[in-house]
C-alpha cells in the first residue's frame, strides 16, 4: 500500500465530489477490506445469516418472556391461592420462587462455559434449550409447591447454558462490517419475550382456575423449542471450527456468509487470516476446569475486569429501582385496576423496545463508549428529577407509603416510561455485545458464562436487597443511584475501551497496549481514492 498524502487529497469537510479524501479509521486492513469488497445488507446469503442469528436471539427471548411472565403471575390471586402464598403481599411472601431460579442460573453458569466450548456453540444452545422444555414441562403440570421450584431449578441451569452460547455464537458468527447491530441486536430481543411475557397473562389472567397461570407457562416452551428443533441447522461458529481443526469448513463458512461465496473475498481472507493466527488448537476450551486464561495476564485481567463491570453495572443502574414506588403512583393517578397495571407493564416494555431497537442500530456509528456515557449521563438526570419527584409526592404512613398528588404521579409515570427508553438505547444492546467483544475466542464462552453468574448476583441484590433498603431510607435511596450512576460514567470514561469498527481479532491489540482506552480511540488517517485506501499518512502528514 502506498504511504503518504497525494497532491489532490481533500479533507473530509471537503469531499464534494472529488473521488480523493481522508478518512480516519479504526483499524487500516477491516477498513480497506470492506471498500474493496463493499458488503450489501440485502443480497441472498446475507438475509440467510438474518435467519440464522434471528434463531439464536430467541435464546434472549427465552430470557426475557421468564421475566415478565413471573412478575406478572405473581400477582395473579390464582396462583397465589394454589401455591398457598399471602394473596395481599408482595414479592417476599413468594421470594423462594425467585431465587430458586436465580440458584439454578448460579448452578448452571459454571457448567455453561464447558457446554458451548464442548461440541460448538450449536450444541450449547441446543442443551439449555433441552433443560428449559424439561423444567416448564414440570412448571406446567405440577400439583405441589414442590414440583414447581425444581422446575424453576431447571429453567434456570438450561438459561444460563442458553444466554452464554447464544451470544458468543451471535459474536462469532456476524459479519464484521455491522457486528455492532447484528449482535447487539441479541438482548434486543430480550423484549421479543417480554413483551409476549406481560401481555398473554395480562389476557389468561380473566381465565378461573389453574390454567391462567398454566397456560403461559406452556408458551414459555415455544421459544425454546424452536431453538432445540433447528438450531443444528445453523452452520458452526468458524472460530470453533479453527480451533478444533477445521480450517477448511471455517473458510467455507466464512466465504458463503461473509464473503457472498467467494473464498477469495477481501474480508473473508482477513478475517481467516487473523483467526489462524489468533486461535490455538490447544486454549483454556479444551480443557473444562481452566478458568486461569480469564486472569493470567495483564490483558486477559483487562478484559475480564471489563465484563464484570458490565455485569454489574447492567444490573445496577436503577433500571429496577426507579418503578419501585411504580403501584403507588398508579394508585395516586387513579389507576387500581390490576388488568389496566398489566397493560400499562406491557406498554413500558414496547417503550423500552423501540429505545433498544434503536440502541442497536446507531452502536456501530456512534460506539459503544458514546453510547454508554450518553445514556447514562441522561439516566443521572433522570435519577434527579426522579428523587425530587417522590421527595415532594411520597408520604410514609402506617399503611405504607402513599403517593399525594395525581399530578405529579403521573409525571413520575412519565419519568419511568421514559427512564426505559434512555436506558434501553444506551445499554440494552451493549449488554451482551460489549463482554462478548472483550473476550478473547478461547476464553468467550466461559467469560459470557462468569458474566452471566454475576449478573445474577447483582439481580438477586435488586430482587432482595431493594425492597429492604426503600424500607428503611424511603425515597432517600434514589440518592445512591445518582451517586452510583455518577461513578458508572466515570469508570466508563477512564476504563471502558472502544470495540467498534474492528474485528474480534484486532481487540487484542488494544487490549496488549500501554494504555488500551487510548489505543482504542486512535484513529489512522487513510487516503481513499476511487473508493479504495491509496495511502496512510504518517502523524507528521496528518
Amino acid at each position: 500500500m502506498a504511504v503518504g498524502k497525494p497532491d489532490n487529497v481533500s479533507s473530509l469537510d471537503d469531499q464534494g465530489s472529488d473521488p480523493t479524501y481522508i478518512r480516519g479509521v479504526s483499524n487500516v486492513a477491516l477498513a480497506e477490506a470492506t471498500l474493496k469488497q463493499k458488503p450489501k445488507l440485502l443480497t441472498k446469503r446475507m438475509f440467510k445469516l438474518y435467519a440464522f442469528i434471528a434463531l439464536a436471539t430467541l435464546n434472549s427471548c427465552i430470557n426475557g418472556y421468564d421475566g415478565s411472565l413471573m412478575g406478572s403471575i405473581n400477582s395473579y390471586p390464582q396462583y397465589r391461592n394454589y401455591f398457598g402464598f399471602d394473596p395481599k403481599a408482595g414479592t417476599p411472601s413468594t421470594g423462594l420462587v425467585y431465587a430458586i431460579y436465580t440458584i439454578g442460573n448460579l448452578v448452571g453458569s459454571f457448567f455453561a462455559g464447558p457446554f458451548s466450548d464442548f461440541r460448538g456453540r450449536r450444541v450449547g444452545m441446543a442443551l439449555g434449550a433441552l433443560f428449559i422444555v424439561i423444567g416448564t414441562a414440570i412448571q406446567a403440570t405440577c400439583t405441589s409447591l414442590a414440583a414447581f421450584m425444581g422446575g424453576r431449578f431447571l429453567l434456570g441451569f438450561g438459561v444460563a447454558t442458553s444466554v452464554t452460547a447464544g451470544p458468543a455464537y451471535v459474536s462469532e458468527i456476524a459479519h464484521p462490517a455491522f457486528r455492532g447491530a447484528m449482535t447487539g441486536l441479541y438482548n434486543v430481543f430480550w423484549f421479543g419475550g417480554g413483551i409476549p411475557g406481560t401481555f398473554i397473562p395480562w389476557r389468561t389472567s380473566q381465565i378461573e382456575g389453574t390454567m391462567s397461570w398454566r397456560i403461559p407457562i406452556w408458551l414459555q416452551m415455544v421459544f425454546s423449542g424452536c431453538v432445540l428443533l433447528f438450531c443444528f441447522l445453523l452452520p458452526e461458529s468458524p472460530r470453533w471450527l479453527i480451533s478444533h481443526g477445521k480450517p477448511d469448513e471455517a473458510l467455507r463458512v466464512l466465504a458463503e456468509y461473509h464473503g457472498e461465496g467467494d473464498q477469495d473475498s477481501p474480508i473473508v481472507q482477513l478475517e481467516y487470516s487473523e483467526m489462524i493466527e489468533e486461535i490455538t488448537q490447544n486454549g483454556a476450551d479444551k480443557r473444562w476446569w481452566d478458568y486461569q486464561e480469564l486472569f493470567n495476564t495483564r490483558e486477559t485481567r483487562y478484559r475480564s475486569m471489563l465484563v464484570l463491570l458490565m455485569a454489574f453495572f447492567g444490573q445496577w443502574s436503577g433500571n429496577g429501582p426507579v418503578s419501585y414506588y411504580y403501584p403507588q403512583m398508579l394508585q395516586a393517578a387513579g389507576i387500581t385496576s390490576l388488568n389496566t397495571e398489566l397493560l400499562l407493564q406491557g406498554m413500558q416494555s414496547v417503550v423500552s423496545l423501540l429505545g433498544a431497537l434503536a440502541g442497536a442500530l446507531i452502536t456501530d456509528r456512534i460506539g459503544r463508549r458514546t453510547q454508554l456515557l450518553s445514556s447514562t449521563s441522561v439516566i443521572i438526570v433522570l435519577f434527579a428529577i426522579v428523587t425530587a419527584l417522590n421527595a415532594t409526592n411520597v408520604v410514609d404512613t402506617a399503611d405504607g407509603p402513599v403517593a399525594k398528588n395525581a399530578d405529579m404521579a403521573r409525571a413520575q409515570i412519565a419519568m419511568i416510561f421514559l427512564f426505559g427508553f434512555i436506558f434501553s438505547a444506551g445499554w440494552t444492546p451493549n449488554q451482551t455485545l460489549y463482554p462478548a467483544e472483550c473476550l478473547r475466542y478461547e476464553t468467550r464462552a466461559k467469560g459470557m458464562a462468569m458474566y452471566n453468574f454475576f449478573v445474577n448476583i447483582a439481580s438477586f441484590y435488586n430482587t432482595f436487597v431493594t425492597g429492604i433498603a426503600f424500607t428503611g431510607a424511603g425515597w432517600k435511596y434514589y440518592f445512591l443511584f445518582i451517586f452510583w450512576d455518577t461513578l458508572e460514567f466515570l469508570v466508563i470514561y477512564f476504563l471502558f475501551v472502544e470495540t467498534s469498527r474492528r474485528t474480534l481479532e484486532e481487540l487484542a491489540e488494544i487490549f496488549q497496549a500501554k494504555n488500551p482506552v487510548k489505543a482504542s480511540l486512535e484513529k489512522t488517517e487513510v487516503v481513499i481514492q476511487d473508493g479504495k485506501v491509496t495511502g496512510v499518512l504518517t502523524k507528521e502528514e496528518s
